[in-house]
């Protein structure tokens, strides 16, 4: 990869729908070397998908938690597939520490939460952090 290909990745972050053309006058390269890069980058999986950042407060999930959780692992594969299956959940890491996983979850109130969590109990014992404010939002990472 080289300086070209990381601006190319730097733009597309900030805005994933420039088309190739706007790109191509960004780098001062030609519309087919723009498209051939992004071929190789995609290939390469250096570029993993194309998304929508959403405004989940309008979709009326005003309520983002954290939740630790303690999974054993001959629990792991039963609970990988229940938590895939729960749109609430947007993101899942596995975890040093004593709960071996987090969970970042988004929700209309506070009891569709609680519902959660009890069902989580299942696996295991649970800690939550409710967020309060995001002063910096997920940005990506910008290569130098």
């Amino acid at each position: 990869m080289n300086d070209i290909d990381q601006k190319i990745l730097n733009y597309l972050q900030s805005n994933g729908r420039l088309s190739i053309k706007k790109l191509s006058e960004a780098l001062f390269i030609t519309a087919p070397a723009v498209s051939q890069r992004l071929k190789k980058l995609e290939e390469n999986g250096y570029i993993k998908s194309y998304n929508a950042h959403l405004n989940l407060e309008k979709l009326g999930l005003k309520i983002k938690a954290f939740i630790q959780l303690e999974v054993s692992p001959d629990q792991k594969p039963q609970f990988y597939e229940y938590i895939k299956s729960i749109p609430n959940i947007i993101e899942c890491d596995c975890i040093t520490g004593p709960y071996s996983m987090i969970l970042q979850g988004v929700f209309k109130s506070t009891q569709d939460l609680d519902d959660l969590i009890n069902e989580l109990h299942r696996f295991g014992g649970t800690s939550t952090q409710i967020v309060f404010s995001t002063p910096i939002e997920n940005r990506g990472y910008y290569l130098k």
